[in-house]
């Protein structure tokens, strides 16, 4: 029997209580705290962005400070008091919480909470990250565009509070287990690592031609019949897409998948956040897009980024979707060819985020060698690509094996018979 069975069967044998957190603390919301207030020394803060980008599960320092005048006006945090971003895109960063375990009070502003109370900080933080907590938070979850979750619904969600000589061995056991996770997902990181650079050296490799011999590093002096071309040259179709008017609720929410700019990933589009409705298609005027065609985003952050459809799908105006004509090329010869020239392909945008037109994209030069030569370059290239991207093998597909790992262990730990009324 170990340590933690021992002191459940002492201290809880009939089972734990679940009770609400505001039973058991209190949540008060924070105001006033703006990224344009941050000096670089003064009183430590959180912002409540920094919860789902920055911060861990705890933490003891605080990467921003405001000036001594301002911190007067805002929030407090002490030791163990839980730090709560209430406000986020999207559910699964909404409720993330960080434990301040340092010693200086600290202060934190608008869009998050602060929950005070006597129970272990850590045990806390650590059962927010369950699935348990999870199902809660989303049910009482408002919003679409922002997600919020009130401090007085918060103070609703049940956790299970055991005594806490049992919350210490929970921490201590899983502080342990996320200790050795991150060793081994470091480990693992640092080898994805080496593997991209040793990917991104043969793709280059493979697809730098000289344009005088067509030979290229990987062939062994023979030539292979290449042909410069524009990309409108080896297309079946080149098309955009279109957007449905916001104010028509009745456009949204069907089952056409609509991609947006921001969802071009580099390389596989399975699924779209977004489903728009038979009449949202007509009213956007965007084409159905078949399997296999390479998309190309045109505006924003990601522009120049090119990934492959494998559903059919609709596509927003600011994406240029090239349909490959198969006996000319492959058209994962195209998306690599793409992918490695993502740096030349931008630089013919304008702006600052580098927004690049169709003409760009129809006028952008490609080398083609010969059918059979291209598919011997995929092949090697999509070997590479596995073991570096592909999040069931190679290299991610271990990393994400160590997370889940960790998750089931942490939520079996926190999962207790309930305790009769």
């Amino acid at each position: 029997m170990s340590r933690l069975d021992e002191l459940i069967a002492e201290l809880c044998p009939d089972g734990v209580e679940y009770k609400e957190l505001g039973e058991i603390g209190e949540l008060i919301r924070g105001a006033g705290l703006q990224k344009k207030d941050f000096v670089d020394n003064g009183v430590g803060c959180i912002h409540y962005g920094q919860i789902y980008t920055y911060y861990g599960t705890f933490a003891d320092k605080t990467k921003s400070f405001v000036n001594e005048e301002l911190a007067k006006s805002l929030k407090k945090v002490n030791f163990g008091d839980i730090v709560i971003a209430i406000t986020s895109e999207n559910v699964e960063d909404v409720c993330k919480c960080v434990a301040w375990l340092g010693d200086d009070e600290i202060v934190t502003g608008g869009h998050a909470a602060i929950f005070k109370h006597s129970q272990n900080p850590k045990y806390i933080a650590y059962y927010f990250q369950t699935q348990d907590f999870f199902r809660q938070k989303k049910k009482i979850a408002t919003g679409t565009k922002v997600i919020e979750v009130s401090p007085a619904k918060l103070a609703k969600i049940k956790i299970p509070v055991p005594p806490l000589q049992v919350q210490r061995e929970i921490v201590r056991i899983l502080d342990n287990f996320a200790e050795l996770t991150a060793e081994l997902t470091a480990e693992l990181t640092a080898e994805l690592t080496a593997r991209r650079q040793q990917y991104e050296y043969y793709r280059d490799l493979l697809l730098t031609f000289n344009e005088s011999t067509g030979d290229n590093h990987l062939t062994d002096g023979r030539t292979d019949g290449i042909k410069w071309l524009k990309i409108e040259n080896i297309c079946k179709k080149i098309s955009s897409g279109g957007t449905p008017l916001k104010s028509r609720n009745d456009y949204y929410g069907g089952s056409i998948p609509w991609l947006r700019t921001q969802e071009v990933n580099w390389r596989y589009i399975y699924d779209t956040e977004i489903k728009i409705t038979e009449k949202g298609l007509k009213n956007s005027s965007a084409q159905w897009i078949p399997i296999n065609s390479i998309i190309v985003a045109m505006y924003g952050a990601t522009a120049a980024r090119a990934a492959i459809s494998k559903i059919e799908l609709t596509t927003n105006q600011a994406c240029c979707n090239l349909q490959i004509n198969e006996k000319v090329a492959d058209f994962k010869y195209v998306f690599y060819w793409l992918s490695k020239n993502y740096f030349e392909l931008k630089s013919l945008g304008q702006g600052s985020q580098s927004n690049i037109n169709s003409e760009k994209i129809r006028n952008f030069i490609i080398p083609i060698p010969s059918i059979e030569e291209q598919k011997r370059i995929v092949s090697i290239l999509d070997r590479f690509d596995a073991l570096c991207n592909d999040i069931t093998v190679g290299l991610p597909a271990e990393i994400e094996a160590r997370r889940k790992q960790y998750e089931y262990y942490r939520d079996k730990l926190l999962n207790f018979k309930e305790k009769s009324a």
